[in-house]
């Protein structure tokens, strides 16, 4: 496992704060790498249980085939972007996670993530309408895992200030 250290650590987050970005955000990045080490990075909708994400795909297609040649990965997810013209900067908050990616194989599994993911997605759906949706492309869809090895956040650094500023206080 490629250890990935934070060079500016006083802007890092802690690590509740990761993990709560991960819980919280809708969008993130996924980042593989073809056979010959081409980047390959698509925006992905996920849900995040237990130090895994999980990703819903189309049963073929180039993301299924670099996860199967290739099982690093990272994940990012940028939870604030602000501008702030007259500074010159942006106000944000990101995280990234490094682990290892897989193609579900076992059903349960996948059914148990496929619903915490429409779960997430549409909460006031009842059990029966979000197992129906569910049933309806079940056979159309396959679900990726992503294993969280290592999870590091930054944010900017007068956000840093700030965050230190209220510690204080």
């Amino acid at each position: 496992m490629m250890n990935h250290t934070l060079r500016r650590s006083r802007q890092a987050l802690p690590p509740e704060v990761c993990t709560d970005i991960l819980n919280h955000a809708s969008t993130g990045v996924l980042a593989l790498s073809t056979s010959d080490g081409q980047p390959y990075a698509v925006p992905l909708n996920f849900v995040h249980n237990n130090g895994t994400l999980y990703f819903h795909s189309a049963n073929a297609g180039h993301k299924l085939d670099l996860i199967r040649d290739n099982s690093h990965a990272s994940f990012c997810i940028v939870a604030d972007d602000h501008v702030v013209p007259e500074r010159y900067t942006t106000f944000y908050r990101s995280v990234i996670a490094f682990g290892q990616v897989r193609i579900v194989e076992d059903a349960e599994e996948a059914r148990r993530a496929i619903a915490l993911l429409g779960r997430k997605y549409v909460p006031q759906a009842s059990d029966a309408e979000l197992q129906k949706e569910i049933d309806a492309y079940w056979s159309d869809l396959t679900m990726i895992a992503m294993s969280i090895d290592q999870l590091s956040g930054k944010e900017a650094i007068d956000l840093a200030k700030m965050r230190e500023e209220e510690c204080n206080a």
